[in-house]
């Protein structure tokens, strides 16, 4: 007659307590049916879920006792019924998905009100663990401090069912949390291509703006640039109406501009990264491919689509040359890269801030809206608001560990 039976230790950890543990299953020939292990600190938890037979089961586990006591850790055994076991088995057929919680911090309570949601939808925790790595407790940087908390549940959901549980996650207290809530399935685990806006998003500006400014229209085009990121007026117009009043301003101008933008937090640990796992990253921009060329040059960007402005002898003409990238166009690029990389339309990435942003966003398997105008943060799936561009590393379930030196 067979057993199942699940052994929990707990206790200092120490090298070769796993081993010496499994060996002893090994010499009664168990079946190990699953395993798992966590440290914390100095701690160690080892849970592991054996089959074995009647006759060897007593066997196994005094020798099993003898070595935890030899080895200073505590163990402690668990009988399973088959019934519960084939329940345990049935239920990893249900979807997985995985909660993400960003911010400078992450307290307890923000863990306790995230979680509480999470079992309201009857969800099963799966695994925690920590993206970030771990804080010493002084000489943080407030303004530099990173945490992310990745949770994997499993359970079923309907697509109504699913809508109600991200907008509970979203409803909850903000205070510096970023809550992302995303299906783990194949394509989120093999993200290929991420597709950015530029102008506040890569840098901490427009591009449009600081050229207004140098020919004394600043005001005017903010003006304009406003009303288009909120998505009060289409972006074409409002981009010709713009354009038309840099009329005069020498060329001179956008390379001062060029070599004095404003990057966002993030961008260099963020694309340094993003190279060195493979991605291909690509700058979609509503504003000029003379800015978008420079961050390409000095970051290494793939991809650039933007705006290209007239010129004629050595002043902009007020008129720019081809089709105006906005955010019908930013969607079809996005779909283009895809079919040049050849890859899903569900491996892609889109990162943006303005209204202009949003097809392209929603068109993506992961539509992150950065730090952006509130009409996109309630229409995107996913927000970044709390940190830096490298936030959006943990998103892909990237961890501090594996990918810094």
């Amino acid at each position: 007659m067979i057993e199942i039976i699940q052994v929990n230790i707990s206790g200092e950890d120490k090298p070769g307590l796993t081993t010496a543990l499994t060996s002893i299953l090994a010499q009664y020939d168990a079946t190990i049916l699953d395993i798992g292990q966590e440290n914390i600190h100095k701690s160690l938890a080892l849970g592991i879920l054996f089959l074995t037979t009647q006759e060897k089961s007593g066997f196994i586990m005094k020798d099993l006792l003898f070595k935890a006591s030899e080895l200073g850790v505590q163990i402690r055994f668990t009988p399973i019924e088959r019934e519960a076991y084939d329940a345990w088995v049935a239920r990893q057929g249900k979807n997985r998905y995985i909660v993400t919680l960003l911010g400078r911090t992450v307290t307890a309570r923000q863990i306790a009100d995230v979680t509480a949601v999470i079992f309201r939808f009857g969800l099963n925790i799966d695994a925690i663990r920590r993206l970030t790595g771990r804080p010493p407790l002084e000489g943080v940087n407030e303004r530099a401090a990173k945490a992310c908390i990745e949770i994997s549940v499993r359970g079923s959901l309907s697509d109504e069912e699913r809508g109600a549980l991200q907008n509970a996650l979203l409803s909850l207290p903000k205070s510096g949390l970023d809550i992302s809530f995303q299906k783990d399935d194949i394509y989120r685990r093999s993200r290929r291509l991420i597709c950015f806006d530029m102008d506040s998003t890569l840098v901490h500006t427009e591009c449009i703006d600081e050229l207004a400014a140098r020919a004394g229209v600043g005001d005017q085009v903010k003006a304009i640039t406003a009303q288009a990121m909120r998505g009060e007026i289409d972006f074409t117009e409002s981009f010709t109406r713009r354009v038309a009043l840099l009329k005069g301003l020498d060329v001179s101008v956008m390379e001062e501009i060029a070599q004095n933008l404003p990057f966002n937090e993030g961008l260099e640990r963020m694309m340094k990264i993003l190279k060195m796992v493979g991605y291909k990253t690509a700058i979609l921009s509503g504003g000029f491919t003379y800015f978008g060329k420079h961050l390409q040059q000095k970051f290494g960007f793939d991809y650039v689509y933007a705006n290209e402005l007239e010129i004629e002898d050595g002043k902009l003409t007020g008129r720019y040359v081809g089709d105006v990238v906005d955010g019908r166009r930013k969607a079809e690029l996005l779909r283009l890269l895809c079919q040049v990389e050849n890859i899903n339309l569900a491996q892609a990435v889109a990162v943006g801030d303005g209204a202009n942003d949003l097809p392209m966003l929603s068109l993506a398997g992961l539509g992150i809206a950065y730090h952006a105008k509130p009409k996109v943060q309630a229409n995107a799936q996913q927000n970044i608001t709390s940190i830096g561009l490298d936030g959006i590393l943990y998103f892909l379930g990237l961890k501090d560990s594996q990918i810094d030196p």
